[in-house]
């Protein structure tokens, strides 16, 4: 378990939710999103600005990023205050589109503009014309080829989990009241930090074809009654975190051993794992891109 001694960048841990280490966190994400995505030379479409925006979301109200039909999302809520102020259509391109009731400190989405409007009366522009549980943190103008998605070099998840019942936690955390084996768990997410085929923890309904990623980081933290699990990796799959999640937990609750866990990675079967852990715990807490070049 890492103690707060192990490292004093406070932008390293955990951004616990209603924390104070949450705004420190987010005032060092808008720096580095605007160092690595601003862009001032001229774009190959001198009538076109590629615009990328940094989005904080709580997702308890919507039905996902993605539009949907008859569905509430945080796609179409930006694109259609977007649209008003820009008087022309939007598409908004996002690093990845997460489930209903996930939670972003550190979204990021880009689009495309002809508007003149300079990058910080668009975002005060914005901000005053979607709801409150959507904030734009920041927008900047980026290279005409960037891409939220396909750009992006890693993402980060983070889970909390409460081992004490509260009614304001229980809005983000998934509240686990069992005695859980944190060394357990901590020795199953070892087996995570790897190039894996991750089938056994990817929704059946998925259309990934390749189910083979990078896990470069996969942590826990524990802080008084809540605890955080962080995963780091050059892409998800759909369900993936909260499938691992809940294996963990049965690993945790001593379901399972940490090295069934591993046979549970090699099987490549969904049906093996744990359940898929509730929405509400999970927040995408930020994508990592290369700076782009001047």
């Amino acid at each position: 378990m890492l103690n707060k001694d192990n490292n004093c960048n406070k932008s390293y841990w955990p951004a616990w939710p209603l924390s104070i280490n949450s705004q420190y966190y987010i005032r060092d994400m808008i720096a580095r999103f605007k160092f690595n995505m601003s862009c001032n030379h001229v774009s190959e479409n001198a009538n076109k600005r590629n615009l990328c925006m940094l989005i904080e979301y709580d997702g308890s109200g919507y039905h996902g990023w993605q539009r949907q039909p008859d569905c509430i999302t945080i796609q179409e809520t930006i694109e259609t205050g977007l649209e008003r102020m820009l008087c022309h259509p939007v598409t908004l391109k996002a690093s990845g589109r997460t489930d209903a009731g996930v939670h972003a400190l550190g979204q990021v989405a880009n689009f495309k503009t002809e508007s003149k409007i300079s990058v910080g009366d668009m975002c005060n522009g914005i901000n005053s014309l979607i709801p409150d549980d959507i904030i734009i943190h920041a927008i900047c103008e980026t290279d005409y080829k960037f891409h939220s998605q396909f750009s992006a070099k890693k993402k980060t998840y983070e889970y909390f989990i409460s081992i004490l019942p509260s009614v304001i936690s229980r809005v983000y955390t998934w509240q686990i009241t069992s005695l859980l084996d944190i060394e357990a768990i901590e020795k199953a997410l070892q087996h995570l930090v790897a190039t894996l085929d991750f089938s056994s923890f990817c929704s059946r309904g998925s259309l990934s074809k390749n189910c083979i990623r990078n896990m470069s980081d996969a942590k826990l933290f524990k802080e008084g009654h809540l605890i955080c699990l962080r995963f780091t990796a050059n892409g998800f799959l759909k369900y993936q975190v909260r499938s691992m999640v809940g294996t963990l937990i049965d690993v945790g609750k001593k379901k399972i051993t940490p090295f069934e866990f591993l046979e549970i990675i090699a099987a490549k079967d969904r049906s093996c794992a744990g359940i898929t852990a509730p929405a509400r715990g999970l927040f995408l807490k930020g994508v990592e891109y290369a700076p782009v070049s001047p």
